[in-house]
C-alpha cells in the first residue's frame, strides 16, 4: 500500500468483529512502536497488550461511565493496548523542563501513530482513547502508581458495517503557512 493510501485507510474504528488478532500481527505492531522515534532516543513507553477477555472487559469499562458513554464501543474491541509512559532519560527530562515541553507526550503520540498506521496496513482497525479512569486501569493491570498512562488504543478487525468513511478535514490553506505565520 502506498503511504498516501495508508493515510486515507486509517480511521477510528468503533465497531469490531469478534475475530481475534493474530499473535504475529501483535508482534508487528509492537515492533512498529519499538522503531518509533523519540526525543534523545529515550523510548519512554511500555505497552500492555490486553487480550484476556475478562481483563479486557474490565479495562474497557474503565473508559466510560453512565455520564460519559462515548467510549462504550471499547467493550467490543478484541484487544486494548495501554501506552504507559516510562521515565525518559536525564537529558530528555532536563530538556523538557527547560523548554517547558513534555517530550514524553510527544513521543507517546508518535509511537501511537506508528502503531495505528501499522495496524491499518495489516488490515486492522484502531481507535485512540484519551478518556479513561487511569487509577482503575493501573490497579487492574498492576501498573505502578508512579507510571502514567498516556493513552489507550482499541484494536481489532472492523465489523462488516464499519466501512471506510471519507475524511472531513480542514483545507490545507487553513492549517499551513510558508515562511510566516
Amino acid at each position: 500500500m502506498e503511504f498516501a493510501e495508508l493515510l486515507k485507510a486509517r480511521q477510528s474504528v468503533r465497531q469490531y468483529a469478534e475475530t481475534p488478532v493474530e499473535e504475529e500481527k501483535l508482534e508487528q505492531l509492537i515492533e512498529a512502536v519499538r522503531l518509533s522515534p523519540s526525543a534523545s532516543n529515550s523510548q519512554p513507553w511500555k505497552l500492555v497488550v490486553v487480550d484476556d477477555p475478562e481483563l479486557r472487559a474490565a479495562v474497557a469499562k474503565a473508559t466510560f461511565s453512565t455520564a460519559f458513554a462515548f467510549n462504550k464501543f471499547s467493550l467490543g474491541a478484541p484487544v486494548i493496548v495501554v501506552f504507559c509512559v516510562e521515565k525518559a532519560g536525564l537529558v530528555t527530562q532536563i530538556g523538557g523542563f527547560l523548554k517547558k515541553r513534555p517530550f514524553y507526550l510527544i513521543d507517546i503520540g508518535i509511537a501511537a501513530a506508528h502503531f495505528c498506521l501499522q495496524a491499518a496496513e495489516l488490515g486492522l482497525g484502531t481507535c485512540m482513547l484519551g478518556w479513561f479512569d487511569e487509577k482503575r486501569i493501573q490497579r487492574l493491570l498492576g501498573i505502578p502508581r508512579a507510571t502514567r498512562i498516556g493513552l489507550l488504543v482499541t484494536l481489532g478487525y472492523a465489523a462488516a458495517g464499519d466501512r471506510l468513511r471519507e475524511k472531513t478535514r480542514k483545507q490545507t490553506g487553513f492549517i499551513s503557512r510558508f515562511n510566516r505565520y
